[in-house]
């Protein structure tokens, strides 16, 4: 298979096309995805994230019962992975000329993952690893559909989904020892 797109060599060339249009920033020329599109998606990928950081320190903070306070511990630090997701996702919406939408107002609607409120230890755990194993999808579809398109943006994408899938596998792991654990008796 051999490529049918032009490889710049020519130096004077890139500094011209580096001079046109500076007020794009880092979308030059060579930029093939639909800017708007993009900033579109990113937008939903922010609103997602927003609410795991919501969902995930809720969790951290209301979480009792037995083993609670490792399990609290590991709903902070999900917490704290999920806001630098937060903030690299509306850097890069920046970088492309948008404003992350960090309005509260309709923040549901925009997100891929809900927002589940719960008093139960074990249902934290599965409400969060519902929402990550929502997140891995969506994020697998998003960096196919970005491919060579957006290169900077998939990439982006794809550290966040390792990080989303080693989420994943800790809430399974939490799930899977909550449930060998002997229901509490009575008077006991």
């Amino acid at each position: 298979m051999t490529n049918t797109q032009p490889f710049l060599t020519d130096v004077n060339k890139l500094r011209e096309q580096a001079r046109k249009s500076i007020e794009n920033g880092a979308v030059t020329p060579a930029y093939k995805a639909d800017v708007k599109q993009t900033i579109d998606i990113l937008q939903t990928v922010l609103a997602t994230e927003i609410v795991c950081v919501l969902r995930y320190t809720m969790n951290a903070i209301t979480a009792t019962g037995m083993s609670s306070d490792s399990i609290k511990d590991e709903f902070e630090e999900h917490a704290g992975e999920e806001q630098e997701h937060m903030r690299q996702v509306a850097e890069r919406i920046t970088q492309l000329g948008g404003s992350p939408n960090f309005n509260p107002e309709g923040l549901a609607m925009r997100s891929a993952s809900q927002y589940v409120a719960t008093d139960n230890l074990v249902e934290m755990i599965r409400e969060n690893l519902i929402a990550e194993r929502i997140a891995c999808d969506h994020y697998r579809e998003l960096i196919r559909f970005f491919a060579d398109n957006d290169p900077t943006t998939r990439v982006m994408m794809e550290h966040i989904l390792t990080n989303e899938e080693e989420h994943a596998n800790d809430m399974l792991d939490l799930l899977g020892a909550h449930r060998e654990m002997p229901p509490l008796r009575a008077g006991k």
